[in-house]
This record gives structure tokens, C-alpha cells and sequence, in this order.
């Protein structure tokens, strides 16, 4: 099916254009976030998304807002569609823990899993060079984090958790060791034979990683030397848990996996927001996908979930803005499939019909700013219009049939930031290791 080809005479309209030029703003400085930093005003969760995970602008722009926020809004961390264990170690990082890493490169250098360019890029670099100096004039309780949200890292979490166990809990650490224990036999690539193997025993290994899970919780209370590294022994048990789950539904297809895994992208939201205490503020980095409301696209009737649609249902009342991106054209880093060397692969021009489309006549190939208050109650737009989404994995021949979302702009984002051309961002070279791939999932975001 077409994405596009019911939506191309509305989307053309002179009346769209029109209405996303008089009410869009433009954005060349950071001075031209202004509209959006009032309107976030005092909301305790701003999601911020991107239309690719190999794109500049989009990591430098999410840098930008983000900055702004800490500085001028009190915000208390940054959470990013990426795994726990890496992420933990920029956390570390940029707090400036004891061995915590000799500089950024040696920290980013630990990235191994495909695809390391998400994270392991010189723009994710910058900004955690720029934590650790903000941080630096912050007592330590104060200081701000960078956490990974993500459920793709059982073997490390796991490695993770017998490493602290070996120094503070025997008893939970022999619980842990069977549970690693049961999972010895699928190899390395564990995630695909351990479903495959589930289709035929259901169960296999989710009652030792229950147990595993069940004692530290209970033990937790006598971790106290190091609350931050409770807390991710802690999350890292539930990672466990959850990639558990997370492996068996993948062998059933559907949306079951998707929400397995967003599910758990929103507690651990709901962990650190406990952690950092009531007046805690959370930044999220993640694919306008996850971040954008599900309600809003045709991934409701297929039954799935995801991030934004959650945090707005649980959070409305503290306050929730949702800030989607986009381009027109330009470069990406991306692989041809799952495991594939990362390539600076061209963007070719949004198509005819698009959202992307409509921007880029609106603004005359400039940058733009709107919020969604100015233009959601326009009946001109309350037909689905293709929005392009890109993932790790991108082919452009056929991006038409495959990268195109149907969407209500307005009633997805709270507000959109249209770039009109971008560029690949800036990977720090490093060989993943093949064996650690997880499975894809919708769109490969």
C-alpha cells in the first residue's frame, strides 16, 4: 500500500502551505528556540525526537533545546533511546566519577554493539563533554545524567550485575549466575535462538530470571554504599527481565514485541523520575516514533503503543511536550541491513504528498519552528499525510513503500522542527560486533 496516495491533492493545497507559513517561525540560532522553550515553561517531560538515527542536525539541535533546558529550566537528566550499561558509563562520565573514563573517546570507544554510530558520534560526544564541565560547578547531588532507556542489552546487563554482586550480595550472586547460566546454550546471539527455542517451551529461563529479579529488589535496601549504582544494578535486573519477555514475543510477530519494549522505555522513565526525587524533570532522546503519540498514526490499529502516547496518558497533568523533527533532503548514516557496514547513504528529496513536502514549499526551503497550538484545530489537516521516518537500516529506492508514516502532525507532536536540508552525522569509527544484533522492529527504529 501507498502511504501517500490518498493524501497528495490535500497536502498540496495552497491552504496547508499557507497555513504552515504564516504560522511556522524561523529557526537559524539558538535565540530562535525562544517560542519553544516559553511554551515547554514549567512541563516535567519534554520528549525530543528525530526522523533518522544518523543525522547532524538532529543531534545538534536536540543538544541545543536541551542545554537551554538545564540551564534555564531546572531540568535533572537526559534519557536516550540506547542501551543501559553504555550509557551508564557516559552517565559516570560526565559526573565525573572516580575511573570513570581518562576522556570521552575512551568512554565512547566501549560502544560495540551494531549500530555503535547512534551514540558512539562526535555531536553525542560534544554534549557530554559539555555535561561534564556544567556539572562540574554542581554538587554531586545535583549534577545531570544520561541514562539509556532501552531493553537491547541482556548479555551486559547481565555481565553487569555479577560484577556488582561479586563485591556486595553472594547469596544473590549464585541467583544470578543460574539465571546467566540457563541462557549459556543459545550463544552469543541469544535473542533469535532463545525465540526460536520459546515457540516450542514457553517458559525456558523466565522463572530463573524472576528469582534474579525478585532477590535484588529484596536486597536492595542493604546496597547503600553507592545509590547510582544500586539503582543500575537495579535496572539492569529489569532489563533482564524484560529482554526475556521482550525474546519470546518476537517469535509471535505483531505488535506484542514493540510494546514489550516501549513498555519498559516508560519504566524506566518511571524509575529514574523516582530516583532523582519530585521535583525531577526528564529530557528524552528518541526516534520520532517512539516519541511521537501512537494515537496519531495508523500503529494504534495494528495495537501498538509507544512511549509518547504512555507518558501523555500517565503524565498529562505534569505537563508533557513532544517536539517531532523532519527534513526535505540531504545525507544519513544508515546500513543496507541489519549488521552492515554504516554509510553516508544520500536522502533524496521528500515526495510529492509528504509532510516534508508541504514544509518545504511553506518555508522556502528554510528551517522552521511551529507549535502545534497555532495550527491543530485547522480542518484542513485532520487527514492522515506520510511523514518520513528513517531507521538503522535504510534503503532510499524504496523509501516510498517503507519509510513513510500516515499521520495528524498536530495531534502527534506538541511541536515540530522542519529542517530542510541535513547531513550524516559523525561517527566515531568503531567495528561493531556482529553476534550482538538484535531483532528489527517496526520501521527500524
Amino acid at each position: 500500500m501507498d502511504p501517500l496516495k490518498n493524501h497528495n491533492n490535500l497536502n498540496n493545497s495552497s491552504e496547508i502551505v499557507a497555513l504552515l507559513n504564516k504560522t511556522s517561525s524561523p529557526l537559524e540560532n539558538t535565540a530562535d528556540l525562544d517560542p519553544l522553550i516559553d511554551y515547554i515553561g514549567d512541563a516535567k517531560y519534554v520528549l525530543l525526537g528525530e526522523a533518522s538515527h544518523g543525522t547532524h542536525e538532529y543531534y545538534t539541535w536536540r543538544a541545543k533545546i536541551t542545554q537551554r533546558l538545564i540551564k534555564e529550566k531546572g531540568f535533572s537528566f537526559v534519557g536516550v533511546e540506547g542501551d543501559w550499561p553504555d550509557c551508564y558509563r557516559l552517565n559516570r562520565y560526565a559526573k565525573g566519577y572516580l575511573n570513570s573514563g581518562k576522556d570521552i573517546f575512551s568512554v565512547m570507544n566501549e560502544f560495540k554493539r551494531w549500530p555503535t554510530w547512534m551514540w558512539a558520534n562526535w555531536e553525542t560526544a560534544a554534549f557530554i563533554d559539555w555535561l561534564k564541565v556544567y556539572n562540574e560547578d554542581l554538587s554531586p547531588d545535583k549534577r545531570i545524567g544520561f541514562y539509556g532507556l532501552d531493553v537491547y542489552s541482556f548479555r551486559e546487563s547481565m555481565n553487569s550485575i555479577i560484577q556488582y554482586l561479586e563485591k556486595n550480595d553472594p547469596k544473590a550472586l549464585a541467583v544470578a549466575k543460574t539465571a546467566m547460566k540457563c541462557f549459556e546454550p543459545y550463544g552469543k546471539d541469544e535473542g533469535q535462538t532463545y525465540a526460536r527455542a520459546s515457540s516450542y517451551v514457553p517458559e525456558l529461563c523466565e522463572k530463573e530470571i524472576l528469582h534474579m529479579l525478585t532477590e535484588i529488589i529484596k536486597n536492595i535496601p542493604n546496597y547503600n554504599h553507592d545509590p547510582e549504582n544500586v539503582l543500575s544494578t537495579e535496572q539492569n535486573a529489569f532489563i533482564a527481565r524484560n529482554a526475556e519477555k521482550y525474546y519470546r514475543a518476537m517469535i509471535k510477530r505483531g505488535s506484542a514485541s514493540w510494546n514489550i519494549r516501549d513498555e519498559h522505555m516508560v519504566s524506566t522513565i518511571e524509575r529514574l523520575m523516582k530516583f532523582h526525587g519530585k521535583e525531577a524533570k526528564i529530557i528524552v532522546w528518541e526516534h520520532n516514533t517512539h516519541i511521537g503519540d501512537a494515537r496519531a498514526t495508523e500503529m494504534t490499529s495494528e495495537g501498538m503503543v509507544n512511549v509518547g502516547q504512555l507518558v501523555r496518558e500517565q503524565h498529562l497533568s505534569d505537563g508533557v511536550v513532544a517536539v517531532g523533527f523532519g527534513s526535505y533532503k540531504g545525507s544519513v548514516v544508515a546500513g543496507r541491513e541489519w549488521g552492515d557496514s554504516m554509510r553516508k547513504i544520500k536522502v533524496p528529496e521528500a515526495v510529492v504528498g509528504s509532510w516534508e513536502h508541504a514544509f518545504h514549499l511553506a518555508g522556502n526551503g528554510k528551517n522552521k519552528l511551529v507549535l502545534m497550538n497555532k495550527i491543530k484545530d485547522e480542518k484542513c489537516l485532520s487527514t492522515y499525510i506520510g511523514h518520513r521516518a528513517i531507521g538503522v537500516v535504510y534503503n532510499p529506492e524504496h523509501e516510498r513503500f517503507g519509510n513513510y508514516v500516515p499521520t495528524l502532525l498536530p495531534k502527534r507532536y506538541d511541536a515540530f522542527i522542519f529542517l530542510d536540508e541535513t547531513n550524516a552525522l559523525h561517527p566515531i569509527h568503531i567495528q561493531p560486533d556482529g553476534n550482538q544484533i538484535p531483532e528489527t522492529y517496526p520501521f527500524g527504529m
